[in-house]
């Protein structure tokens, strides 16, 4: 994909992504982390396991919030990705600060959590699919996050805390690799386009 610098919004976003591809790739791996934790803690509480990831929900949000701010003094692109960080924070410090909250209600806060955010990652790849290499696996890491928040919504009743581990597991995981390839591909896009320009 080629950068378009004529969107009237700004920068083009890809130069502003592989300085801060880093952000990217931790976001990813805290991700992968968290998941690897559900799938060897396999007697883990519902509770606990809804505080490890209230714990994943607010390292992220941070991180976005970064990526948000160093974004914006770069005059581009960078309103939705703050939304995308603050929720984050706000739903991670709710798990930690409200825990007298049944268990179930703190699923349906995740669940609220990944539905927002991934309409919002889907959204942003599509505006940016001109710009921005590996829109791909943005989209899909969306796709990902809102089908995992829809399926915590309709199976808690219905499954036991083994099937919600494994569910939340394999989420954190597929989440994070996507995360990860994309953090990758955004960096070698642009260390090959500064090679072109040489």
């Amino acid at each position: 994909m080629t950068t378009n610098a004529s969107t009237g919004m700004g920068q083009p976003v890809l130069p502003i992504l592989s300085r801060n591809w880093w952000a990217l790739a931790l976001r990813g791996l805290a991700a992968i982390l968290f998941g690897i934790l559900a799938f060897a803690w396999p007697g883990i509480t519902l509770f606990v396991l809804i505080l490890f990831f209230g714990a994943y929900m607010l390292v992220d949000g941070i991180f976005a919030i970064v990526a948000a701010v160093r974004a914006a003094r770069e005059e581009t692109r960078w309103w939705l990705l703050l939304v995308e960080g603050i929720l984050g924070v706000v739903a991670g410090l709710v798990t930690f600060f409200w825990p007298g909250l049944t268990a179930l209600a703190l699923l349906y806060l995740i669940a609220a959590w990944a539905i927002v955010t991934g309409i919002m990652e889907i959204v942003e790849a599509i505006r940016l699919r001109q710009e921005l290499v590996g829109e791909w696996a943005l989209i899909l890491s969306g796709a990902l996050s809102v089908i995992f928040g829809v399926l915590l919504v309709v199976i808690p009743a219905r499954a036991g805390l083994l099937s919600l581990t494994w569910l939340i597991g394999i989420y954190a995981v597929a989440f994070g690799v996507l995360l990860v390839i994309l953090a990758f591909r955004v960096r070698n896009a642009m260390s090959s386009a500064e090679g072109r320009v040489r």
